[in-house]
């Protein structure tokens, strides 16, 4: 089944904002699309080369008809992983289902489940624990706010990415999605004061709102702002016609992967597939990585323009 990250703008988007090479696959039977595969070519010095389908996103690995359009397209990424360099190709899968590829079953969780439209219902799905959080802050100075442009909303990410120790995208990159996914992208962004602490950026597929990029300041900890966030857009998403909430992708033993069981989402595993090539074990770009320990500890520590202006050289590697 297509998702929101098997879409075509996609390929624009990487190639304008990171300038990779990628390459979306079609099979045709008769004169039909039998199968997809978007597929892009990432090279960095610090993190390696690869073909991966696709980084930066939850998913966005082959589609097909059936085992012999799979196959093929299979057999045109391992052409294409040969012909650009790169050591290894990565599927980005919801179930793995090649035998004779490593596989990596326990890292990422996907957290989704159905939202009605009445808020009082989708309140009360919410465990007693966390509602009791979520109701004090109905009763709050907060308030919330669809944003037209990303200035606001960058802001606030790029200080929680900072903190977190992780570089950050440019701002270009989100007023491109903005851009390319118009009248299915939006921003909310929660006012303390006047002040914006909070904010999120989402996608909108089918039935389904795809928070994706998301944070808030010091001071939404305290005013419990990112809670208040998440059920703003959730409300706003049912109204919108949403039955579906897809919280997104989290590691394991983060506290962004606590957060969303706290809501009574329950985590479903990604499994991420790998034709390894010329590597010898999985690549490890990601946090809990021990190489990175050092680094992203010093992170933390950068001020904030000095980071913002970092952060987009590094992060076209990671993903």
């Amino acid at each position: 089944m297509g998702t929101f990250f098997h879409l075509a703008e996609w390929k624009e988007i990487f190639s304008q904002e990171f300038g990779f090479k990628p390459y979306f696959l079609l099979a045709e039977q008769d004169g039909n699309i039998v199968g997809v595969l978007p597929m892009v070519h990432q090279q960095s010095l610090l993190f390696g080369n690869s073909l991966v389908s696709s980084p930066f996103l939850v998913e966005g690995g082959p589609l097909a008809n059936d085992a012999d359009v799979r196959k093929a397209l299979d057999d045109a990424a391992l052409d294409l992983m040969r012909q650009s360099g790169a050591k290894y190709v990565e599927f980005r899968s919801r179930t793995a289902s090649r035998k004779d590829w490593a596989c990596r079953k326990d890292l990422y969780a996907t957290f989704k489940r159905a939202i009605g439209p009445l808020d009082e219902k989708n309140l009360l799905a919410i465990p007693r624990k966390q509602r009791a959080v979520v109701r004090k802050t109905l009763s709050s100075s907060l308030t919330s706010t669809i944003d037209a442009t990303e200035d606001r909303f960058f802001q606030v990410y790029a200080e929680s990415v900072r903190n977190l120790g992780t570089p950050v995208f440019s701002k270009r990159y989100f007023a491109l999605l903005l851009e390319k996914f118009s009248g299915y992208c939006d921003i909310v962004v929660i006012l303390d004061n006047g002040q914006a602490v909070s904010a999120v950026l989402s996608f909108y597929f089918k039935d389904t709102v795809l928070p994706y990029y998301g944070g808030g300041t010091a001071q939404a900890r305290r005013n419990g702002a990112n809670d208040f966030l998440y059920w703003e857009l959730m409300r706003r998403a049912a109204a919108r016609g949403c039955r579906q909430f897809d919280f997104g992708r989290s590691k394991n033993g983060t506290g962004a992967f606590n957060f969303k069981r706290n809501w009574g989402f329950e985590p479903e595993w990604l499994e991420y597939e790998y034709f390894l090539g010329r590597c010898q074990t999985l690549p490890e770009k990601n946090p809990n990585n021990p190489r990175y320990k050092l680094a992203i500890q010093a992170w933390k520590r950068l001020p904030l323009p000095i980071a913002n202006l970092l952060g987009p050289f590094l992060i076209s590697g990671l993903g």
